[in-house]
């Protein structure tokens, strides 16, 4: 029996573990992976206090003054300097500031003269320029979050405490593979009556996209035979996918296959359009994940459900779909019924549902980086109204110059 889709999350949400094999990866190599430790600062950052401009380390009491230049220092020098009153010391972007400094001056609002003498500007504030120890960084701060997804800054602040390795969950490892006689891989010659399968290279792509280590096993033939030898060469991984064979065709042994490895069925089906007989089940400690044939419906689906499965295993914290809120272009009709994935085009205001969007269609999504799910009872979404997006493609450029600045009232 088909479940509803928020029974469909429930359902991945409670069965799916993360993966326990960990693994230390440089702290290089770790964007994308999920962190299992908790790392905390062993030292503060700044780790002394330190000058933020080239200028002058003087006291705020000889504003005004004509002071004499003692000393210089720069960013990497070990002095242990004492600033005096009526006295100033040269200083370098990142320097130590000499102990009794009160201000940094930039040094192109002095006046400099002769014989090492400058003269300071009438006004100075109290600290300014100067970069106090641990006002960035304190020691015991947190750098990374068991189950937190790395980044390129998150590397910046594990790399300002020399941290070199980071252990983290290791890659989900997906098998994907899909069934139908009229489909041949990209790579071989086609005959008319058949098709080339797009379907497993955009899996595969896409599961690598997500931080995966995913394979292609093949094409399997509609035979019941040729299928469970699929299966059988996908169970050393952690999740297998496959696309075709799951409605109910004369031709479609694809179930057949699964309950012959004795396959614990999760859900049979989701009320959702399209992508109705997706399947989810699993085989001892292995998931899988049968999604339609028809090209749109596949990826939908896996946008939609696919991708959480995946955070689930990588030890993801954040599993949940986030949105963005937009305006719609223009009025969208919808047959009511089932909820209802739309997939569209973002331009920073506005979403505007794709004209093609028929679940046997393989060019829609290339023009897509978003999609929008529409509530069962919706019938008619008026233009700007606001809709809730789900991102796809998500380098958020575009062919258009924007000003990209934030003004005031």
């Amino acid at each position: 029996m088909s479940v509803s889709v928020k029974e469909a999350f429930e359902l991945i949400i409670k069965n799916i573990k993360s993966i326990q094999k960990k693994e230390l990866v440089k702290i290089e190599d770790s964007s994308f992976r999920i962190s299992t430790q908790t790392i905390k600062a062993t030292y503060p950052l700044p780790r002394f206090d330190n000058s933020a401009m080239d200028g002058y380390a003087v006291f705020v009491g000889d504003a005004g003054k004509k002071i004499k230049v003692v000393d210089k220092i720069f960013a990497g020098d070990d002095k242990n300097l004492v600033l005096e009153s009526n006295t100033a010391v040269k200083i370098m972007t990142g320097a130590k500031v000499p102990q009794g400094t009160s201000a940094i001056v930039p040094q192109e609002n002095v006046e400099e003269l002769d014989d090492n003498y400058i003269i300071l500007p009438q006004k100075l504030k109290e600290n300014q320029h100067i970069r106090f120890i641990g006002e960035d960084i304190q020691i015991d701060d947190i750098m990374l979050n068991e189950n937190e997804e790395i980044n390129y800054a998150t590397i910046s602040q594990l790399a300002s405490q020399g941290v070199c390795e980071v252990e983290c969950f290791a890659k989900p490892r997906v098998a994907v593979f899909g069934s139908g006689e009229e489909l041949r891989p990209h790579y071989e010659k086609i005959k008319s009556y058949q098709i080339y399968n797009s379907n497993t290279p955009t899996l595969v792509s896409r599961c690598r996209e997500l931080g995966c280590e995913a394979t292609f096993v093949g094409s399997a033939k509609d035979s019941l035979d040729d299928i469970k030898k699929h299966i059988s060469k996908s169970l050393d991984y952690d999740l297998i996918i496959t696309s075709g064979g799951v409605s109910v065709g004369e031709a479609d042994f694809t179930r057949e296959a699964f309950d012959h490895f004795e396959m614990d069925y999760i859900f049979k089906g989701i009320v959702i359009k399209p992508g109705k007989p997706t399947i989810f089940g699993k085989i001892g400690d292995k998931f899988v994940l049968n999604l339609p044939g028809n090209p749109l419906a596949s990826q939908s689906i896996f946008e939609l459900f696919g991708k959480t499965m995946i955070r689930k295993l990588s030890g993801a914290n954040k599993i949940f779909h986030n949105t963005i809120r937009a305006k719609l272009k223009e009025n969208l009709p919808n047959k009511k019924g089932r909820i209802t994935i739309v997939p569209g085009y973002f331009d920073g205001e506005f979403f505007e549902a794709s004209q093609k969007r028929s679940p046997g269609m393989v060019s829609v999504l290339s023009k897509c980086n978003s999609m929008i799910a529409l509530d069962e009872n919706v019938e008619l979404l008026k233009e700007k109204q606001e809709v809730n997006i789900l991102p796809l493609n998500w380098k958020f450029f575009t062919d258009t110059e924007k000003d990209f600045l934030t003004y005031g009232n």
